[in-house]
């Protein structure tokens, strides 16, 4: 499959909007919505949103940065991730393989992250002094600055890698199938790898066995992702229940003591 200049630009577009909409904190940028809109753009749903599953699953765990660390970026496998697992299907790029090949666009989008930030770090202090001077133009400017730079930065980055799908997919018709095959592998152990550092820092000794009881249900009993849910739902409900129960009883013991306390009992 051949991605058009109009396919392109409409990926460009969609890029931009989303990588800039992580300023506004409604996680435009995660792999799964960077995915569908690929995916529609491109008419291959399925493929997309099995390209956003697996690379949200890795992503949710060393996408996270901790202390000062700064994680790659969901771009990599949401925009340049997906157009490869759709376009490079016929190459045997599956979307396994195709997470594994776009983790070097997901560090160049967090470098490009990084440099709009030090490069419009200035910005908040500039639209201020514009405000003291009554220059409401240079104010939105200063204020908008790096919104705009995350929309060019998204945009360009994803223009080119859209244009690019002719010579990568010559260089993956040069690469063998047993690496191929490798990357495939080494792609759908990052699911894993990200699931399971999430894990290590959320996991309580309280919800264990919910996870043991997940991974029977699908790994033994082999039943569907929409039973298993169903399953959680039923899990979730009696906990709260419980505890609704719970803070009543406490609620209860509470008046009772006052009461006592009040008639000397």
């Amino acid at each position: 499959m051949e991605v058009t200049l109009v396919q392109a630009l409409l990926i460009a577009l969609a890029s931009g909007v989303l990588f800039s909409g992580l300023l506004l904190g409604i996680f435009t940028n995660r792999v799964i919505v960077l995915s569908f809109f690929v995916g529609l753009i491109l008419g291959d749903l399925p493929t997309a949103l099995m390209m956003g599953a697996i690379g949200e699953l890795a992503f949710m765990g060393f996408g996270v940065g901790a202390g000062g660390t700064v994680p790659p970026n969901p771009l990599g496998p949401g925009i340049v991730g997906t157009i490869m697992a759709i376009t490079l299907k016929d190459q045997g790029i599956t979307p396994e393989s195709a997470l594994a090949l776009s983790y070097p666009f997901a560090v160049l989008f967090q470098l490009m992250q990084t440099f709009i930030y030090t490069l419009f770090a200035a910005s908040p202090e500039a639209a201020k002094n514009a405000v003291k001077k009554g220059n409401y133009k240079m104010f939105k400017f200063h204020a908008n600055a790096t919104f705009i730079g995350f929309f060019i930065a998204g945009f360009t980055i994803a223009l080119i890698a859209a244009l690019s799908m002719e010579p990568l997919r010559a260089f993956v018709e040069m690469i063998p199938q047993g690496l191929i095959n490798g990357l495939t592998v080494a792609g759908g152990l990052l699911p894993a790898i990200g699931f399971a550092m999430i894990l290590s820092v959320m996991v309580k000794k309280d919800v264990l066995p919910y996870v043991i009881l997940g991974y029977v249900l699908l790994a033994y009993l082999q039943l569907p992702v929409m039973a298993i849910a169903l399953v959680g739902a039923v899990f979730a409900l009696i906990d709260y229940f419980n505890q609704e129960k719970n803070e009543e009883l406490a609620a209860n013991q509470v008046v009772q003591h006052d009461e006592e306390g009040q008639y000397g009992i």
